[in-house]
């Protein structure tokens, strides 16, 4: 265990003055090295072993997903200070050109399409199955995808809106998976992260051209709309959306947002027959420096085996102090429930 613990990092690609330009690739990836050996088990389930060996893949996998278990294995075993990425970012720019170029992109973005990528290889077709109690809410009740993956039992949950037309009164749901959840800022100075939470969770009432049609009424109604998580993730993304267009301005909010390492708690957005695990520890950051134009990405990780936390930036990590990891560049935070458990798929006998 103990080769396990040292912390190796993404080497810088190209020009370093030019990657300090480019996009959130290797910020993310960092953050990737948090929480492995959860990843290595996680490309690997398939072949019933949390061994990082790529070779235990399955044959049909695709290129992107393969590489990113060999970033992943020379991250944690290997032997050298510091890890190219240069092989990943290429299988994942020859479906998406846009990460190839020497410019910003948003880390967020990068994040979803891994995700999918990953997805799409690991997932597993199953049937669907009605597991909660009848008893519970028609507004609660989950939607069992006919697809998973490592990636959506980590990664996604599941939001429920219930539509009231403020005419008659009727109430309908709809549900709505996620894997990264973008949250408003409700300040342009300092704020919680609850206040993002409570700003986003907030009932809204739509009106004018963003009325909705009402099936009772036949005919575009005013509404009102709130937002519950009826399926909350192993580990939960939130994405704070510094990134404000309006138009033809363009502004970045530097807004501090508080957020708390650990106990953040998730229960009055939960619905409630299913706040098991309410409480969440942050595992992982990802910040922003510079403006919508040109910037830089760092990533605060926590290490899974030793709980330390890490700063990676480009070649350069170093080990930091709890009180450092709060900082007024944050842009995404990764939260994992406590307690967190890899979640295993049972086999059929």
């Amino acid at each position: 265990m103990e080769g396990l613990c040292q912390p190796r990092h993404c080497r810088s690609l190209g020009n370093p003055s030019r990657v300090s330009r480019g996009g959130g690739q290797q910020a993310e990836l960092s953050v990737a090295w948090s929480r492995s050996p959860t990843t290595g088990f996680a490309l690997h389930e398939s072949a019933g072993t949390s061994c990082l060996s790529p070779s235990l893949l399955p044959r049909d996998c695709s290129e992107v997903t393969t590489a990113f278990a060999y970033l992943m294995t020379d991250m944690w075993l290997g032997d050298s200070d510091c890890v190219s990425p240069e092989i990943f970012l290429s299988a994942l720019g020859s479906l998406y050109p846009v990460f190839l170029k020497k410019t910003q992109q948003d880390a967020q973005e990068f994040l979803i399409y891994v995700f999918n990528e990953l997805h799409e290889a690991l997932k597993k077709h199953c049937g669907r199955r009605a597991y909660e109690k009848r008893s519970a809410p028609r507004s609660c009740r989950k939607v069992v995808a006919s697809e998973t993956s490592i990636i959506t039992r980590l990664f996604e949950g599941q939001l429920n809106y219930r539509i009231t037309c403020l005419k008659c009164e009727t109430c309908t749901n709809k549900n709505e998976v996620f894997t990264v959840l973008s949250l408003p800022i409700p300040s342009e100075y300092e704020c919680s992260l609850q206040d993002c939470l409570q700003c986003f969770f907030q009932q809204d009432t739509l009106t004018w051209n963003n009325q909705i049609h009402c099936s009772f009424c036949e005919s575009k109604q005013e509404t009102a709309v709130r937002a519950t998580i009826s399926k909350a993730p192993k580990i939960i993304v939130f994405h704070l959306k510094r990134f404000d267009i309006q138009g033809t301005v363009k502004r970045k909010l530097r807004t501090e947002i508080l957020y708390p390492l650990t106990n953040l708690d998730l229960t009055p957005y939960i619905c409630p027959i299913f706040r098991k695990h309410p409480k969440y520890n942050l595992c992982a950051v990802v910040n922003h420096f510079g403006d919508l134009d040109g910037g830089h990405y760092t990533a605060f990780c926590k290490n899974s085996v030793t709980q330390a936390w890490y700063s990676f930036d480009d070649t350069r990590v170093s080990e930091i102090p709890d009180t450092s990891v709060q900082t007024a560049t944050a842009y995404l935070l990764f939260y994992s429930c406590q307690p967190f458990s890899m979640p295993i798929q049972k086999r059929r006998s």
